[in-house]
């Protein structure tokens, strides 16, 4: 397969309504008929108009869409579809996480959709995105999470200013998910945390001790911090016996994609790549700047209700 997403308007509504077609005729009957079944070339467009949508193509075929409805601080995902002749290879989840990075550059809040109560398999693939319930009206079920929140790093310095402004939303409880290459600047942002927590001791990276308690120095939450690159998974994570900890400290894994889900019902997935932009024409870039760019995704009701766009 060779794919290409991108952002459409109304003038791929032919298109978008192809794979909506083909996507929701292929769904179990249901009682009322899904309104997608009712949509036309005209509908589609009007829908695309305000806030656009996102095509997959796969050598020029459109196997996947959706729409983006921007309806106050918060993108509606609407008509989210994957051809049946595409499904199985991930599709669906490659699609939304592009459209949830692209609502972030958006500068919203939340992301907001509706799920038929008929359809567990559905709800549950959207729970695996992050997110939560938020209301019930027969037959939908309200489901919505924050939007990650990008922010710009040029520095280390900066991200260690960077970790100090995230730790004023945490508070005794919180588990952050760190994950990013060697020397991508996790500890860095760890360091800044612990500042900004007010715990005792200077942080450095954990790897050979796998994990290390930092007291709190003003009656505040003590900070644990977790290096998971040599843990073999969950159970080895769960033998470090931090359970103790995990109600009242702020926790902190490096390398925890994969392993410390478990740890808690909510988590901030704290993710850090290098920025790869190109420098313009004619100019020339700094051989000694390493710029980040850090995704701040919270997961899980804990975080709906905090707007953490302030930091970016």
């Amino acid at each position: 397969m060779t794919l290409e997403t991108r952002r459409v308007g109304p003038e791929a509504a032919a298109e978008v309504l192809a794979v909506v077609k083909a996507a929701f005729a292929n769904r179990p009957v249901l009682d009322p008929p899904a309104d997608a079944l009712a949509e036309t070339e005209d509908t589609i467009a009007a829908m695309l108009g305000p806030g656009g949508g996102l095509l997959t193509l796969d050598d020029g075929r459109p196997v996947a869409a959706l729409v983006l409805d921007p309806v106050g601080d918060a993108v509606h995902l609407r008509r989210v579809s994957v051809d049946p002749a595409a499904q199985g290879h991930g599709l669906a989840h490659a699609l939304v996480r592009a459209a949830l990075l692209d609502i972030a550059r958006r500068g919203a809040r939340q992301v907001r959709l509706l799920a038929r109560e008929e359809l567990p398999r559905t709800i549950g693939f959207w729970r695996e995105q992050g997110f939560v319930e938020a209301g019930r009206h027969a037959p939908y079920v309200e489901m919505a999470r924050p939007a990650p929140v990008i922010v710009d790093v040029p520095g280390a310095d900066d991200m260690r200013d960077l970790g100090r402004r995230v730790a004023a939303y945490l508070t005794g409880g919180d588990v952050l998910v760190l994950s990013g290459e060697l020397g991508a600047g996790k500890t860095t942002f760890t360091q800044g945390l612990g500042e900004g927590l007010g715990v005792r001791g200077g942080i450095t990276s954990p790897t050979f001790v796998i994990a290390r308690v930092h007291p709190s120095l003003g009656g505040g939450p003590e900070l644990v911090h977790v290096d998971a690159y040599r843990l073999g998974g969950q159970a080895e994570l769960d033998d470090l016996d931090l359970d103790t900890d995990l109600d009242e400290a702020v926790t902190v894994v490096e390398w925890g994609t994969g392993i410390a889900e478990g740890l808690a019902d909510a988590r901030l997935e704290v993710r850090i790549t290098r920025a790869t932009g190109q420098a313009a024409a004619g100019t020339e870039t700094d051989p000694e700047a390493d710029p980040r760019v850090v995704e701040l995704d919270g997961i899980g009701a804990r975080w709906l209700e905090v707007d953490l766009r302030p930091i970016g």
